[in-house]
Order: structure tokens, then C-alpha cells, then sequence
């Protein structure tokens, strides 16, 4: 998690920002940059020669990077966070949301008012029409409550109608529910849902992708369900017509191996079209949350069990090798700095690298630096 307390911490989140106004460089030249030089900071300091060795980077990128010259920008962006006390999770950190991570362009890195815990893994996304019936915002408060009752955490992208409905569910259940704007998260959009938007940071989080004072422009909103569904276990979509944004987000949920749950409407609405239509296309058919969770269950519990079976491995761990991995993060550190933290011979450090390596504890980048991987 990067913030703006010391110097050093101050100069990450610096990198940070400046990689996102880089001309050319998205979402996935981002990511794939990170995890090629290991940070933000190796990224800009990187010679042309190796910067041309990752895939998908061009003559254009290179020259952006090597002539960056936004720093004026970044420095008012960092006093904005500041001022607002927002939290900069990046893809580095622990508290990245897991299940965005392993989408094939998450963003660099969240914006976060609130909190991002490991819980909300079990999460479910439930978006619909800006114009949602009675009907619909009812069945989205009681789904919603539902849900958030058993343990998972309601994503959502705070627009009016079924939006909203969606997260005051949770928050009437006393449960987790995150936020995904398609503006600056300095910004509250529609503005009557300021009072939302407090319940919300306190009963979970906030979270945008956009720098702040981004205003609520319509090419955003497309972008920001990506992060919508990419947050989630499955999207459930409550009223929407065939030309429909939440349709957008069905769409790129499949796209990313989530579930698409519909529920049914009145074949008279024309509110209705849009989720008759992923029920024809094979959408499940929601008509109450056991709906969804018999769907997502066993492929949240799945991975919980992997975890498990990963943390009973690290008991058999060898001294060295225990000593080794407790001295690597997600900061890349050098086979010397290794040596010498570790008081093991050089030898034997290479050699216990390579094991480690080979069983998938570490992942070497260039220059001999060694990362630990994330779990």
C-alpha cells in the first residue's frame, strides 16, 4: 500500500502516478511492465535497449518514458491525495483485490476510500438500470441483503436506481459492500448520493481507477465495469434494457471466467429485454441469493482449500530455505543483499534460490534480483 508518509514512500507513489499518464502505456502494457522490471521506479530508470525487450511496446512508448516530463502533474495529483486522504493500493501490494489481479488488465493500481479486505475475495457484483421499477429496486435491496447476511461482500457501481439499491441492501444487512466510480473518487456521483457514498467507505470501500477530479464522463463508465466484474465471484444483473450498460458488464464478465446470473422481469417492461435476453443465452435465473451462491461457493472454496494446502507446505521448509523467503517481499532484493542479510554462503544461497524458484516460492528478474510471489 503506498501512501505519502516518508520520503521514500512519497517518491513510490510518485512512479506510480507518473506510469499512469505515460502516452500509450494501459492497463495491460502497465502490468506487464511491473512485472518485468519489478516497479514503477525500474520501469522509468530502465535503458531503452531493455525497455524495447517487453512485449507490446513500441518506439512511441519508449520515447514517453524516457522524455516524461508531467512531473508538475504528478505533484498536484499527490497533494489531492493528500487532501482527501485517499489510500493508493497498487498491484505490489497484499490488499490488492485478488480477483481483479488475475483479470488480463486490472489497473496498476485503486484508489480507496474505506478498506479492502481479504473477506471480500467472496464477492458478488449486482448492477441494473439508472431507471430500475419498484419492482427491480426491491428484488436488488432483498437479494443484496441476502447476500451480504451470508458473507459476501456487494459490488456495485453507486449510480441511481438499481445501483444504489444494491449497495443500501448490504448496508441494511450490516454488510461489506464496495463501490466502483467511473469518475474521481474526490468526486461523488449522482451528487444525492453523498450520504451513500460515507456508508459505503465505512462499511467497505470506494475505489476508482481515474485520477482524482476526473469528471463522471460516459466513455468511463464502460471501462470501470471491468473493475466491477473483475472484483467479483459472478455479476448479477437486475433490469436492464438490450442496449444497457450493465449488458457491458455481463459481457466482459464472461470475458474474465465470472458468472452471469439474470433476474427475471415482466414480459411487458422493456426494462426487462436485456436480462430475458442473457436468460436465453444461458444466464442463470435468479430469484433468490441461493441462486448464486449454490454457482459461486464451490469456486470461492476451492482456491481457500489450495491456500491451505500451500501454507501446510511451508512447514517443510528447510532452515536455509525458510531463511531466504522470509527475507523476500514483492520488492525485488539482490542475490548479494541476500548473502549478506542471511549470513548463508553464496553457494548454498544460489542453491537454495534455485529450489525455491523450481517449488514456484520466488521468480528471479533481471540482474539477479528475486522477488517473493504473491499469494
Amino acid at each position: 500500500m503506498v501512501s505519502y508518509g516518508t520520503d521514500e514512500m512519497r517518491k513510490e507513489l510518485s512512479y506510480w502516478l507518473a506510469l499512469q499518464r505515460v502516452v500509450g502505456v494501459g492497463s495491460v502494457l502497465a502490468k506487464r511492465l511491473i512485472e518485468h522490471f519489478g516497479g514503477p521506479e525500474a520501469v522509468f530508470s530502465a535503458p531503452e535497449r531493455a525497455l524495447r525487450e517487453v512485449e507490446g511496446i513500441g518506439s512511441r512508448v519508449v520515447s514517453s518514458l524516457k522524455h516524461f516530463d508531467q512531473w508538475e502533474d504528478v505533484a498536484r495529483e499527490e497533494m489531492l491525495i493528500e487532501k482527501n486522504q485517499v489510500v493508493i493500493i497498487t498491484m505490489r501490494d497484499r490488499q490488492y483485490p485478488k480477483n481483479l489481479l488475475s483479470t488480463y488488465d486490472p489497473p496498476p493500481f485503486l484508489y480507496v476510500r474505506g478498506e479492502i479486505q481479504e473477506k471480500d475475495t467472496l464477492a458478488v457484483a449486482v448492477v441494473g438500470s439508472r431507471m430500475g421499477s419498484d419492482y427491480g429496486r426491491m428484488a436488488t435491496e432483498r437479494i443484496s441483503f441476502e447476500l451480504a447476511q451470508k458473507g459476501v461482500t456487494i459490488v456495485s457501481g453507486m449510480a441511481r436506481g438499481i445501483d444504489s439499491a444494491a449497495h443500501q441492501g448490504a448496508i441494511r444487512a450490516c454488510g461489506r459492500t464496495i463501490a466502483v466510480l467511473g469518475c474521481g473518487i474526490d468526486t461523488i456521483y449522482p451528487p444525492e448520493n453523498r450520504e451513500l457514498f460515507s456508508e459505503i467507505a465505512a462499511r467497505g470501500a470506494v475505489v476508482s481507477e481515474f485520477p482524482l477530479s476526473t469528471p463522471p464522463l460516459p466513455v468511463n463508465f464502460p471501462k470501470r465495469n471491468r473493475i466491477i466484474s473483475g472484483l467479483s465471484l459472478g455479476v448479477v444483473v437486475v433490469e436492464a434494457s438490450s442496449k444497457s450498460g450493465s449488458l457491458i458488464t455481463a459481457r466482459l464478465a464472461l470475458e474474465q471466467g465470472r458468472e452471469v446470473f439474470a433476474v427475471p422481469g415482466s414480459i411487458d417492461s422493456a426494462r426487462s429485454r436485456g436480462t430475458h435476453q442473457l436468460i436465453k443465452q444461458g444466464a442463470k435465473l435468479v430469484e433468490g441469493a441461493d441462486d448464486i451462491l449454490s454457482e459461486i461457493l464451490p469456486q470461492w472454496e476451492a482456491p481457500q482449500r489450495v491456500k491451505e494446502e500451500k501454507t501446510e507446505r511451508e512447514h517443510e521448509l528447510t532452515g536455509g530455505s525458510r531463511a531466504i523467503l522470509d527475507l523476500l517481499s514483492l520488492n525485488p532484493l539482490h542475490i548479494d543483499d541476500l548473502i549478506s542479510r542471511s549470513s548463508i554462503k553464496s553457494g548454498e544461497v544460489a542453491s537454495i534460490l534455485l529450489d525455491l524458484e523450481l517449488k514456484g516460492w520466488l521468480r528471479q528478474l533481471p540482474g539477479k534480483m528475486f522477488v517473493k510471489v504473491k499469494e
